[in-house]
């Protein structure tokens, strides 16, 4: 695919990814955005991130502007440290999609970038900040164990006490990191699966032989749990005692009530199961993406600056807008899509419930699923789910739920709601190519059932 900017940043093929791109998208940055007195620099185990790293530090140091390598380490801990000094970050990644791909992820010195920062940006493009005495490279090696001991502080050495926790580790920038603040927090951490090349593993559609894997594991090491994250440890994974995998949405309601945060923000598609539990007071809903999510926090802030308010993705992904409480301590503020903390958070709480299968059996009956149709245009699945929206026939064609529509919302894609209660969400990705079929139901395996229908009908219509 041809490099795309978009909510995730800018990715594209790795060989795309030239000096001069890489240069201009930085360059245009910097003109565009805040960066406070320089720029932090981090990376994916990308075979190609090494080389894109150095080719964003020199363009930093091109602009006069002081570039700080934090090597490789997770997308949230280079955002933290950033944050910290009060500057801008950009973290090499391509996340979760396959490894002859890569990317950029800009931050401005509060978090990610807005909406409006990426359309600043993107009209900076070939006019962005000029040559300048070229300015020092600094080194930050410790950004990563900040960023462990903010967990191991709020959650205190007892809070995992007695939990085997698994930790798939494959090319996870956290792979080391999860098992330390396992061990921190009093749990036994058994490393799984360590890759030396690059695994992309999409922790919101995990194919049928890596949930086969999680179960193989629990049974084969006596597991309560196994932990991991996508490639950039933005996007949590958490499965129960039996293989399990806890849905992202989920994972973000357990972590919200945890921290006693009040005001969610989260995108359409996440589960609606939020809405009949008693520990919020306002819902935010917003089109799928972490700046949608971003902006509407910060709209919640802008009225009440200590508004216990939070925000989360399908994925998992988890934004902390207030002065939380851990188990063991205080938690800052943390405006970037986080994976430690809607792991932690839930392991914690299972603890006194049970497990997690328990913990979660306690929330209300409503179940979501997603999966993905790969190698599919962008443009051309957008266009395929226009051309639906306006075309109650197609549509009755395409989804079958058992039941009459009821509602569509187009905040972002096709939303369908049945008569049954069920709902069936299609929607072309943001930043691969990829078409992507979520379903919420009053049970698993029916949510599931209606996501591998739906890829099927999907797949027919948009593949031939």
């Amino acid at each position: 695919m041809s490099p795309k900017f978009g909510t995730s940043g800018l990715r594209g093929l790795a060989t795309e990814l030239t000096p001069e791109l890489v240069t201009d998208y930085v360059r245009a940055f910097l003109a565009a955005c805040p960066v406070g007195g320089g720029v932090h620099v981090g990376r994916d185990l990308r075979d190609s991130s090494p080389a894109i790293a150095g080719a964003v530090i020199d363009a930093l140091r091109g602009a006069g502007v002081r570039a700080t390598d934090c090597g490789v380490l997770p997308t949230p801990a280079l955002a933290l440290a950033a944050m910290d000094a009060g500057e801008g970050a950009v973290m090499v990644t391509g996340s979760h999609i396959p490894a002859d791909r890569n990317g950029l992820k800009f931050y401005v010195p509060s978090g990610e970038i807005a909406k409006t920062d990426e359309t600043a940006i993107t009209a900076a493009l070939g006019a962005g900040a000029p040559d300048a005495a070229h300015a020092p490279l600094a080194e930050d090696p410790g950004a990563i164990d900040r960023y462990r001991d903010r967990y191991a502080a709020a959650f205190g050495p007892e809070a995992l006490h007695g939990l085997r926790v698994g930790v798939y580790q494959h090319s996870s920038v956290a792979r080391d990191v999860m098992v330390e603040v396992v061990e921190a927090l009093g749990g036994t951490a058994v490393a799984l699966a360590r890759s030396d090349s690059f695994v992309p593993v999409d922790t919101e559609a995990l194919e049928p032989e890596m949930r086969a894997m999680l179960a193989g594991w629990c049974s084969e090491h006596g597991l309560d749990a196994v932990i991991s994250t996508d490639g950039d440890a933005d996007r949590p994974m958490l499965a129960d005692a039996t293989g399990r995998v806890v849905p992202g949405d989920v994972l973000g309601a357990l972590t919200a009530r945890a921290l006693g945060a009040k005001i969610l923000c989260t995108p359409v598609s996440a589960n609606s199961m939020i809405t009949e539990m008693p520990d919020f007071s306002a819902i935010k809903r917003t089109r799928i993406g972490s700046p949608f999510v971003i902006a509407a926090m910060e709209e919640v802030l802008s009225a009440d600056p200590a508004a216990p308010v939070v925000g989360y993705e399908p994925n998992g992904g988890f934004l902390l807008g207030f002065a939380a409480e851990g188990p063991a301590g205080p938690l800052a503020p943390l405006m970037t899509r986080d994976c430690l903390l809607p792991i932690l958070a839930p392991l914690a709480a299972a603890r006194e419930a049970g497990g997690i299968a328990a913990l979660v059996a306690d929330l209300p009956p409503r179940f979501t699923a997603a999966d993905r149709i790969k190698d599919v245009p962008s443009d051309a699945s957008t266009a395929f789910l226009a051309a639906l929206a306006e075309d109650s026939g197609r549509r009755a064609e395409i989804f079958d739920a058992g039941s009459p529509e009821s509602a569509i919302d187009l905040t972002d894609g096709l939303r369908v709601s049945f008569g049954s209660g069920e709902v069936v969400h299609l929607r072309a990705s943001g930043n691969a190519p990829e078409a992507r079929v979520y379903a919420e139901a009053a049970t698993a395996e029916r949510a599931e059932a209606l996501v591998a229908r739906h890829i099927a009908a999907l797949a027919a219509a948009l593949k031939g």
